[in-house]
C-alpha cells in the first residue's frame, strides 16, 4: 500500500515539474544599435511581470524566460532604455538609440525601432510640426508662418506621417499574425510574409472586423495573392 501511494506521489511531481516545464517559454532575440545595426554587448534585459534579468552576448543575443503579452525592458549605459511587448513567437530583433537628442530618421531606422521609442519620435515630431505659437507680446495664439511653411516644420510633419504609418501597421499586424493567416490559408514562409505586407488591412477594420469577417478577408485577399501569382 505504501508503495502505490509512494508510486502515486513520484507521479504527481513528475506531472508538475512536466507541466512548468511545457509552459516556461525560452524567448530569444538579438540586440542592434540602431544605426549601426553593430550588435551591442552585455545589455540588461528584464520581464517586467518575473522581474528576471538576463544579458546580451558579444554577438548581442539574450534567452529569457518570457510569455506572450509580457513587456522586456533594455538598459545599457549611453543608450536610451526601451521596452518592447511580445506578441508574437519567433526570435526578435531589437534596436537600441544612443542618448542623444535628435537623429535623422527613414524607413528602415522607422521600422527598426521598438514601440515605446516609436512612441516618443511621435510625440517629439508633432511637437515640431506645430503650426501654433505662443505670443508674448499679445498674451495669446498666433499663427506662426515659419513653423507652417520652414523647413524644419515641413520635415516634422513628413516625419511624423512615416511615424504614424509605422504605428499602425504595428497595430494591424498583432492583430492581422500570420498564426491566424496560416490556420486559414496554406503559404509558404516566404509567401506568407509577402501575403501579410501586400494585403495588411485598414487599422478601423482590423479592430472592428469579427473572426468572421476576418476570415472572408483573408480568403478573399488570398485568391487575389494567387491571381497575381
Amino acid at each position: 500500500m505504501k508503495r502505490r501511494y509512494l508510486y502515486s506521489y513520484i507521479l504527481f511531481l513528475l506531472g508538475v515539474c512536466g507541466g512548468s516545464i511545457v509552459n516556461a517559454q525560452d524567448f530569444r532575440g538579438i540586440v542592434y544599435e540602431l544605426e549601426s545595426s553593430s550588435p551591442l554587448w552585455n545589455v540588461t534585459v528584464k520581464n517586467l511581470r518575473t522581474q528576471e534579468e538576463a544579458n546580451t552576448n558579444r554577438e548581442g543575443q539574450f534567452n529569457i524566460k518570457a510569455e506572450l503579452n509580457d513587456y522586456l525592458t533594455f538598459t545599457l549605459p549611453g543608450y536610451l532604455t526601451d521596452t518592447i511587448f511580445i506578441y508574437e513567437e519567433g526570435v526578435r530583433r531589437v534596436y537600441m538609440l544612443r542618448d542623444e537628442e535628435s537623429i535623422a530618421l527613414d524607413e528602415i531606422l522607422v521600422k527598426r525601432m521598438t514601440d515605446s521609442r516609436l512612441a516618443i519620435e511621435i510625440a517629439k515630431a508633432q511637437n515640431e510640426g506645430k503650426s501654433v505659437e505662443a505670443s508674448q507680446q499679445r498674451g495669446g495664439l498666433r499663427i506662426s508662418p515659419s513653423r507652417v511653411f520652414g523647413r524644419k516644420a515641413k520635415q516634422a510633419r513628413s516625419k511624423l506621417a512615416l511615424l504614424l504609418e509605422e504605428q499602425n501597421n504595428r497595430k494591424v499586424d498583432r492583430i492581422f499574425t500570420p498564426r491566424l493567416i496560416a490556420s486559414i490559408v496554406t503559404l509558404n514562409e516566404e509567401e506568407l510574409a509577402l501575403f501579410r505586407e501586400r494585403f495588411r488591412p485598414e487599422l478601423k477594420f482590423a479592430e472592428t472586423a469579427s473572426p468572421e469577417d476576418m476570415r472572408l478577408y483573408i480568403l478573399d485577399s488570398y485568391k487575389k495573392f494567387k491571381e497575381e501569382k
